[in-house]
């Protein structure tokens, strides 16, 4: 898969993920001790999120799959 489709895949797959991180956290926030956030709010813990794994999951990738010399 190219790297455009990937960067382009990853938009509504964003969007897909605050969503289901408000819905989530309406649904177990009495258990956890949180108050029910909105839409806004779960964009920005996703980005958040997104912009802490990123890096770690983009270094396992590449010591798990390396490049062969040459290319």
């Amino acid at each position: 898969m190219s790297d455009f489709v990937k960067v382009v895949a990853a938009g509504p797959m964003f969007f897909a993920s605050a969503w289901v991180l408000m819905i989530f956290a309406g649904i177990v926030y009495k258990d956890v001790g949180i108050l029910p956030f909105g839409y806004m709010t779960s964009m920005v813990v996703t980005i958040g999120l997104w912009l802490t794994m990123a890096p770690a999951i983009g270094a396992a990738t590449r010591v798990s799959n390396p490049k062969p010399k040459g290319h």
